[in-house]
């Protein structure tokens, strides 16, 4: 019964819904009393050969009012318990996503997404049954057997009612020995729900690569020893849960036994008539259900026990990322100050930047280039605020970016990352996916900017066109230029390009740059890449080397030095012009 406690915010905030459906259980109950009492009357009548046509009418009269009444009184209890039901999935639902919505990095990299989709979606759906079938098998067990138990004391005999009952203890035992198994049983199998959930996502969202390096096999033979042991935890589940049904099919066998026999006794010795032993006999039927209802409360009890402890220990994760009392909420504007001293990972003892220091100016243009995984994307994610564990302080506008509010410092930054993350959406509300209320004008605007335009207009449905999941249907290099159209929409006071002119041609990518050149000439711009022609024209270059700046200027002072940086450069040009050359052969081949 713990988890009613858990869930006694619910039930305080929603005590008049519940009432009302308790209230009209309570009635479903009281009506039910009256069949069996009729019953009994015309069998006492028929054996006294007392019956008439009035009293078949009135007795008839009186079902078929209990049957509207109960027709009435349970529409009445279905609506309030699972409408409060529902309600309760919606918030805890809600309350999980916007948790989803505001963890950290750190977070998404301890819980994997089919993780958090079980928690989205089974365990709700387990915690929702509490408040549901839950609350209507508690109370309706409740007051069906004490309505039932009462009518049998006073309607029939009180001495067959006291030994009719006497295995009903044994029950009670027997449901909380098999429910102490149950909540860790259920909470075993929905740990292993969720592995095979991820596995799921893992192997679907990753189909492509499976397919090319020819792992269908392995993968599906990994799949299949997870389902294995997903349905041997089960079992154990299976197991205990079916142990209730035939526990209760024997107490109520005995119950019916001493009914008969008891029961037949009195009838012999006149202490009670015929008719209140067929009475009797419907009454213990309709202890049938209480009874049984007790395994199906400890089966529905334990396992939204299980899944509010899973979905409570999610939701008691704080993010690292925590915004002032007195946050600025002013948009972030003006110089940025980058001065990380060190900074690691979580769990890493390795650093990842060091002595990491540069000014970009209002308005100018920064390039940061390195080999992989020299620290580039690590700049930008402390940037962003996706870790604030560093020490050092990255200042933008004369302010600690920690001093903003998220909406103030986000809302100023156009992010393209490496990898381009498209919605299943049309390709407009793709571009306008931070703003739905720009025009297609400006959609347009920010497609030819990106030099994507043209590409768009070529689509079956030009800016109509549904990209698919993650993007499917489009190239590389449109999902690139996709994704900073989204970025430059909005004309954000930093844009952060990572990396993100990769897929694209030479001469596209030279658009893009003059572009951004022109259209950005106020605002500031970082570019990390691997190709040094998307940033030569860069008001300063940093060099990263193992978190470490090694060299830094323009482009014409990096090539002076002579160290990585120009040594890049010449291995890149030469790339280049072995590509023109060949080219130009196959053309004149041709």
């Amino acid at each position: 019964m713990g988890i009613f406690k858990k869930l006694g915010w619910y039930f305080k905030q929603e005590r008049r819904r519940y009432g009302i459906g308790v209230l009209a259980l309570l009635l479903v109950a009281i009506v039910n009393l009256i069949p069996p009492k009729i019953i009994g009357s015309m069998v006492d009548a028929m054996n006294r050969r007392s019956v008439t046509a009035h009293k078949l009418v009135i007795w008839l009269g009186i079902l078929l009012l209990a049957g509207v009444g109960q027709y009435l009184f349970r529409f009445a209890w279905r609506t309030q318990i699972w409408g409060g039901a529902a309600k309760l999935e919606r918030t805890l639902r809600t309350r999980l996503f916007w948790h989803f919505m505001r963890m950290d990095a750190t977070f998404y990299q301890k819980h994997r997404t089919g993780d958090l989709m079980a928690h989205a979606t089974n365990d709700l759906n387990a915690i929702q049954n509490v408040a549901g079938a839950g609350v209507l098998t508690l109370f309706d067990s409740i007051i069906t057997g004490g309505t039932t138990l009462i009518a049998m004391i006073i309607l029939v005999d009180w001495r067959l009612t006291l030994l009719a009952i006497l295995p009903m203890p044994l029950l009670a035992l027997m449901a909380r020995r098999l429910g102490t198994h149950l909540h860790s049983a259920f909470r075993d199998a929905q740990a292993a729900f969720s592995r095979l959930n991820d596995k799921t996502q893992e192997s679907v969202s990753g189909v492509k690569v499976i397919k090319t390096f020819g792992q269908e096999k392995e993968d599906a033979e990994d799949f299949d020893n997870i389902v294995d042991n997903t349905i041997v935890i089960n079992r154990r589940v299976n197991f205990i849960d079916s142990l209730f049904d035939p526990t209760t099919s024997l107490i109520m066998g005995l119950t019916y036994v001493i009914t008969i026999v008891y029961g037949g006794y009195l009838v012999l010795h006149g202490q009670i008539t015929i008719g209140q032993l067929v009475s009797f006999v419907a009454y213990v039927a309709a202890l049938v259900w209480p009874m049984f209802a007790i395994g199906r409360l400890f089966n529905i009890l334990e396992r939204g026990n299980a899944s509010y402890d899973r979905v409570a220990e999610l939701l008691a994760e704080k993010s690292s990322i925590v915004e002032p009392k007195q946050a600025l909420t002013t948009p972030a504007a003006g110089e940025i100050r980058y001065a990380v001293d060190h900074f690691s990972y979580p769990g890493d003892d390795t650093n990842a930047l060091v002595d990491v220091h540069f000014t970009v100016p209002e308005g100018s243009t920064l390039g940061i280039v390195g080999k992989v995984g020299a620290g580039k994307s690590t700049i930008f994610k402390l940037l962003l605020r996706e870790f604030d564990n560093y020490n050092g302080e990255i200042d933008f506008g004369g302010h600690n970016i920690k001093d903003y509010s998220l909406d103030a410092l986000l809302d100023s930054i156009g992010y393209v990352p490496q990898d381009n993350f498209l919605f299943s959406t049309t390709v407009a509300n793709n571009i306008r996916f931070s703003s739905y209320n720009k025009s297609l004008d400006e959609v347009e605007q920010a497609a030819s900017e990106s030099a994507v335009h043209e590409d768009i207009q070529g689509f079956p449905e030009g800016y109509d066109t549904a990209v698919g999941e993650r993007g499917v249907s489009l190239s590389g290099g449109q999902k690139q230029r996709l994704a900073i159209a989204r970025a430059v929409i909005n004309a954000p006071e930093l844009l952060i390009l990572d990396d993100a002119l990769s897929a694209v041609d030479a001469r596209t990518e030279e658009e893009i740059l003059e572009n951004l050149r022109k259209d950005r000439a106020h605002k500031t711009t970082i570019i990390a890449a691997h190709r040094l022609s998307s940033v030569m024209h860069a008001d300063e270059i940093i060099v990263l080397e193992g978190g470490h700046v090694i060299e830094r200027g323009t482009h014409s002072q990096l090539l002076a030095q002579n160290g990585w940086y120009a040594e890049m450069w010449n291995l890149q040009q030469l790339e280049s012009k072995l590509d023109k050359d060949s080219i130009a052969k196959e053309g004149g081949q041709a």
